[in-house]
């Protein structure tokens, strides 16, 4: 495919008739019109019906995917009052039973590969007889249901069993990456006390090893409701558990034998608890139900995901991230799921793409972020791998660039179902995203997420359609989350979703929905860019000055109004041997004033040596733009969350410079 050939707006790809047809969405919409008596002959009408007549929607998907309830559910939704909406009232049942549902004898349920452990392969059989064993343990050392159990864990198939057993149990899940500082976990765990702590030694990442027993212990010494505290080997085979309250190692937690037994709990029981990305503040403790979050993912996984008993679905993602709990969520689907922990570019930026073709994987999922790294290293995985099983790319995250998009197309596969989703930790899944029954637009996801009622609003709080707005969804979901955490009379949810549109989620990010139903996100509402009455989001100048050669990185943060009248510096990082030119920045500016707006010219270009960013990857915009405002590190960073802490200096030093 040439590169000059693929244009704003171009259909990048179009589903054949014959993969519509074999689409779950497909068979959901005939059962919906045989059981339903409701006819959508397009995706927009089976969306529109979604968001209008939600109870009939959310009902359809539990009958259609077989929600296993141990009593019946009275109501599908009492009222659609946001927040507190309640879904399914009288209904028991176990978000970990359906995951088990699917065990096959014998079959593979998950891949798994490090940088120490080479592929290897995990069975249901094994899956679900480990998972018996940690659920047995648990209740043997006094874990009831509501108590909280939390991991300290890369992405390793024992993380997963953890999960599963505390899911089984009616006990309640938390998770942090063992990169994550001390400070910063604890920010997490102090908030919702747990009973018992599992923690990997240590890790591995970029060829480097990271001993963490002594900060599992400095860890456990400040959560003094943690009973028991379980070492997972990860690092070393035999870990040393002196200088513990209560330690055990993982071997003798696996070794009783067990029968694995499902709690039944309300449908609102709490399934996890996830969190912000704690870059202001403490981290926001976001509670989700198992039958909220069971019904999100089978209308995500399945029916917008297309994942079905045939594929094998990869994510690169960490723990502490809201993908981890997607991607071992998709074992609903009967899936195999592909775990990776480790740098993705180590040895090179390669062992990814070589994962993706030992496993044969269908379905491979990667942040933006990543991608463009890909793309600057001239990396070509459609040439250099075998690729013939893969046939759908997912990106989050952030903003998918319409480069990225040229590159994929381009170098990994002509006709690959490319489907970039925007949601969130806050809902547990996609806003906007891609349907298998839905062509793929250059530079655009493909639709709105069914059962989602998002709209861009201008700034009277009215829908817009081509044109940039906030992201609201004007209906309740039953994955939105229950509670925060000691958030006494909800106020901290009602601030952080409701408080410019009362009774509306405002999610927080821009927004365009197109004439055709296909949506375009700019980035976080609150780093949008005002500059003489013309909005534009970040992204787009990342967009535009990111796809210069000579620029690896770079973060703008708008200053008006501020310290200075119309004021918007932009740093940039710089490839090794550029040096910044007048004519760079004369570049700049051009592509700048051509890809995104004249009026969004920067006041002052500076080099830097990195641009803050958290450890999920996202640039830490907001912080630093109240870091040069004046605010302290302490008062909008947590450095503990950061991939690199020492960045952030040297916008502490502009920031004193400024006034």
């Amino acid at each position: 495919m040439n590169r000059l050939s693929i244009t704003e707006g171009e259909v990048l790809w179009l589903p054949s008739e014959q993969f519509q047809k074999d689409s779950v969405m497909a068979k959901f919409m005939q059962w919906v019109e045989r059981e339903k008596k409701v006819s959508c002959e397009t995706y927009e009408e089976l969306w529109e019906w979604s968001i209008t007549e939600i109870e009939s929607f959310w009902e359809s998907v539990w009958e259609f995917f077989d929600v296993k309830s141990s009593t019946p559910y009275e109501t599908v939704l009492i009222d659609r009052e946001m927040p507190g909406a309640k879904w399914f009232s009288g209904a028991k049942l176990n978000y970990a039973e359906h995951i088990f549902k699917n065990k096959e004898k014998g079959k593979t349920a998950l891949y798994f590969q490090s940088e120490t452990t080479p592929l290897t392969e995990v069975s249901w059989d094994e899956l679900m007889e480990k998972t018996a064993s940690v659920a047995a343990y648990l209740k043997g050392i006094g874990v009831k249901k509501g108590d909280r159990v939390v991991g300290y864990l890369p992405n390793i198939p024992e993380t997963l069993i953890a999960f599963l057993a505390s899911a089984s149990i009616g006990a309640i899940w938390s998770s942090c990456a063992p990169e994550f500082g001390k400070g910063s976990t604890l920010s997490r765990f102090q908030q919702i006390e747990p009973k018992v702590l599992i923690a990997a030694d240590g890790y591995q990442y970029n060829g480097k090893k990271f001993d963490r027993m002594k900060t599992i212990q400095e860890i456990e010494a400040e959560l003094p409701s943690v009973e028991k505290t379980i070492i997972v080997p990860n690092l070393n085979e035999n870990p040393n558990k002196d200088g513990f309250r209560n330690a055990a190692i993982w071997e003798s937690v696996i070794r009783q034998q067990a029968e694995l037994d499902f709690e039944q709990v309300p449908f609102e029981h709490p399934l996890w608890i996830v969190y912000s990305s704690g870059t202001t503040g403490l981290p926001k403790s976001m509670v989700h139900g198992h039958g909220g979050i069971l019904l999100n993912q089978f209308a995500t996984q399945s029916l917008q995901g297309n994942l079905t008993a045939d594929d094998r679905n990869f994510y690169f993602t960490t723990t502490g991230w809201i993908v981890w709990n997607n991607l071992v969520s998709s074992l609903i689907t009967g899936a195999q799921i592909i775990l990776y922990d480790g740098s993705p570019s180590f040895p090179n930026l390669s062992v990814l793409w070589r994962l993706a073709e030992e496993t044969k994987a269908t379905s491979f999922g990667a942040s933006p972020t990543y991608i463009e790294q890909c793309m600057k290293a001239g990396l070509e995985p459609g040439k250099e791998f075998v690729l013939e099983k893969l046939d759908k790319m997912s990106c989050t995250g952030s903003p998918l660039s319409p480069a990225a998009f040229r590159w994929i197309y381009e170098h990994i596969k002509s006709d690959i179902w490319l489907a970039p989703v925007s949601g969130g930790t806050d809902i547990c899944g996609p806003i906007v995203g891609a349907a298998p029954i839905v062509p793929v637009y250059f530079a655009e996801m493909s639709n709105r997420c069914l059962g989602v009622s998002v709209f861009a609003f201008d700034e009277k709080g009215e829908p817009v359609v081509n044109e940039m707005g906030e992201m609201v969804i004007t209906k309740p979901l039953p994955s939105m989350p229950l509670f925060f955490w000691n958030d006494p009379n909800n106020e901290k949810y009602l601030e952080s979703y409701f408080d410019v549109y009362p009774g509306v989620w405002r999610h927080g990010d821009l927004l365009e929905i197109t004439d055709r139903g296909s949506a375009i996100v700019y980035g976080r509402s609150d780093a949008t860019i005002n500059r003489m009455g013309v909005r534009a989001g970040s992204s787009e100048i990342y967009n535009a000055v990111e796809a210069l050669s000579e620029i690896q990185d770079s973060l703008v943060v708008d200053l008006s109004g501020y310290n200075r009248e119309h004021y918007m510096p932009l740093f940039i990082v710089l490839r090794d041997r550029e040096d910044l030119t007048d004519e760079l920045k004369r570049k700049v500016n051009q592509v700048i004033k051509n890809d995104v707006s004249p009026r969004h010219l920067p006041d002052e270009i500076i080099a830097v040596s990195a641009i803050p960013r958290t450890l999920s990857n996202k640039k830490m915009e907001i912080p630093v733009r109240k870091i040069l405002q004046g605010a302290s590190v302490e008062e909008v960073a947590n450095v503990d969350t950061m991939q690199n802490p020492e960045s952030i200096q040297f916008f502490v030093d502009f920031g004193v410079s400024l006034k």
